[in-house]
C-alpha cells in the first residue's frame, strides 16, 4: 500500500513539475520568435550560437527554474500550514510536489552541468560573461545545499504518512523502503519506460540527482525517534484512482510528444 500509492504521488509530482519546467522555456521561446522542437527527449532549439543574446538566454532557460521555486514553496507551504495533521494523501501528494519542485532548481543545475544544457547558461550568462565557473561553483553549492534540505524533510515525510504502523519506530526501515526508496526506483524506472527509445540523458541525471533529497531523508526518518502522526488511523486501502491518474499521467506525455512538436 504505501508503495503504490506513494509511487503514484511520486509519479503525479514529477508530471506536474516537469511539466512546468518544460513549459516554460517553450512558452518564452514562442513569444521570443526562437524556433525549437519539443519531444520525449526534451527540448531543442534551432537557433546557432550566434542567434543567441544575454536576455534571450537568461529569460528563456532562467523562466522555468523561478516558477518551480515558487512551485514548491507554494506545495510546502500549503502542506505545512493546512494539511500536516489531517488525514489523506494529498498532503503527501503536495510533499513530492515540493521535493520534485527542489531537485528540479538544485539537483538540476547539478545535471545540467553535467550536459551542460538548460539552467546551466544562466548563471554563466548572469555572472561570468559567457565563461563555465559560476554554473560549476553553483551546481556544487546547490548539491550540498539540496543534502541538507534532505535531512530537514524527515520531519515532514513523517508528518505525511497515516500509517500508524509504518510510523512506529520498529517499523522505521520498512517505511523507508517503502514509502522513500520504492517510489523512487520504481517511479524513475516507470518514468523511463514511458519515453524509451527517446529518454534524455538529463533528465536520466534528474532521476538520478532526486537521491541527493532522498538519501539523507532516509536517514533522518531512520533517526527520528518521535513519531508525529502515530495516534492517526491506519490507511486500509490503495489509492487505486491515483495511482489510474498516474498511469494515465505517462501514456498521456507518451501519445503528446511520441511525434516531435516544432514551435517558433
Amino acid at each position: 500500500m504505501l508503495l503504490l500509492n506513494g509511487t503514484a504521488c511520486y509519479l503525479l509530482a514529477y508530471q506536474l513539475v516537469h511539466l512546468l519546467a518544460e513549459a516554460a522555456p517553450v512558452f518564452v521561446a514562442r513569444r521570443a520568435n526562437i524556433p525549437g522542437i519539443w519531444s520525449l527527449s526534451g527540448i531543442r532549439f534551432i537557433l546557432g550560437d550566434g542567434g543567441w543574446q544575454r536576455d534571450s538566454v537568461v529569460n528563456v532557460y532562467g523562466l522555468g527554474p523561478v516558477l518551480l521555486t515558487a512551485l514548491g514553496a507554494g506545495a510546502f507551504l500549503l502542506f505545512w500550514l493546512y494539511l500536516r495533521h489531517r488525514r489523506g494523501l494529498p498532503k503527501l501528494l503536495l510533499l513530492w510536489v515540493a521535493l520534485h519542485a527542489t531537485n528540479a532548481v538544485l539537483g538540476g543545475l547539478l545535471a545540467d552541468m553535467v550536459t551542460q544544457s538548460g539552467s546551466w547558461y544562466v548563471p554563466n550568462w548572469l555572472l561570468g560573461g559567457g565563461g563555465t565557473w559560476p554554473s560549476t561553483v553553483l551546481g556544487l553549492l546547490f548539491a550540498l545545499v539540496q543534502l541538507g534540505l534532505g535531512f530537514l524533510a524527515a520531519v515532514p515525510f513523517l508528518l505525511a504518512q497515516d500509517s500508524r504502523t509504518a510510523l512506529q519506530f520498529e517499523n522505521r526501515a520498512r517505511l523507508i523502503v517503502y514509502g522513500v526508496a520504492g517510489p523512487w526506483v520504481l517511479g524513475s524506472l516507470l518514468l523511463a519506460l514511458s519515453k524509451l527509445p527517446h529518454l534524455g540523458v538529463n533528465e536520466a541525471l534528474h532521476y538520478a540527482t532526486m537521491g541527493l533529497l532522498l538519501l539523507p531523508l532516509a536517514i533522518g526518518c531512520n533517526q527520528e525517534f518521535s513519531s508525529p502522526n502515530e495516534a492517526l488511523p491506519q490507511p486500509t486501502r490503495v489509492a487505486w484512482g491515483l495511482v489510474g491518474l498516474a498511469l494515465l499521467g505517462l501514456l498521456a506525455w507518451r501519445l503528446a510528444l511520441g511525434t516531435p512538436v516544432a514551435f517558433r
